[in-house]
């Protein structure tokens, strides 16, 4: 079958005439049909959101999705509001995901460990090392030998009874150890921190997707059951005419 030809006899350069356009209901813009969405598909709560801004809307309108996405955006931020009665940062952020369709989930030891400096990396370690067996193993054994020693060799020990140069290199240590531990607890604080936020993202985007898809759910549903209840009448309206 031959392809049709446009009304004013031109024949586009590719040889196909081009697709048709469909007019976005809210802009007035026209979109390609992949650009935009039937407002039948949309879940009820978001068409009564665009319904508030535009009451004429038909039932059988288009929306692009661009425009779908910024009303989406628009209903999470205005529902979280009237839970909370404020929406923060965060869950601005979790509504412009939902829109988008992005994904929240960050690998925050990754996200942390890449801006942590050498003091930092430093200091972590020997946090960590101090806080080891193997430490605690090898200070004993150090403090054993030193006292021992000391203690056998009489005149010759470099550090007799009661050590007071051991005492020193003790209180050094202690001295330095406790601003390194504090300094590398207080990474793991704010490494705890942004875990938490990152669940809390993560979390009330879970619970308002699997709110979102109770809706479309129930909604298709709802649809269903008007289509199978149509085509209930229309069968029994059949045998009704086959018994006459």
């Amino acid at each position: 079958m031959a392809d049709q030809i446009p009304e004013n006899g031109k024949v586009p350069e590719n040889g196909k005439a081009s697709k048709p356009k469909i007019v976005c209901s809210l802009t007035g813009k026209e979109y390609s049909r992949g650009a935009v969405v039937s407002i039948a598909t949309v879940m009820p709560s978001l068409v009564e959101r665009i319904r508030k801004d535009y009451p004429d809307l038909k039932d059988d309108a288009f929306v692009s999705r661009k425009e779908l996405d910024r009303y989406r955006t628009l209903y999470v931020t205005e529902l979280l509001r009237d839970e909370s009665g404020d929406v923060s940062e965060i869950e601005k952020q979790v509504a412009e995901s939902l829109a988008t369709h992005e994904t929240l989930a960050e690998n925050v030891e990754e996200e942390f460990s890449a801006k942590r400096s050498v003091g930092e990396i430093l200091s972590d370690g020997l946090a960590q090392f101090g806080g080891s067996w193997t430490f605690l193993i090898v200070f004993a054994a150090f403090l054993g030998i030193w006292m021992l020693y000391n203690s056998y060799r009489a005149g010759a020990a470099f550090d007799p009874y009661p050590y007071i140069l051991l005492n020193l290199i003790l209180s050094t240590i202690a001295a330095v150890q406790a601003p390194i531990i504090m300094m590398s607890q207080r990474r793991q604080e704010e490494k705890d921190r942004l875990r938490s936020l990152n669940d809390y993202r993560v979390n009330l985007k879970a619970e308002l997707e699997i709110r979102h898809l109770h809706e479309k759910i129930d909604h298709l549903i709802n649809k269903q059951w008007q289509r199978l209840a149509e085509i209930q009448s229309l069968q029994l309206d059949k045998l009704a005419e086959r018994r006459k």
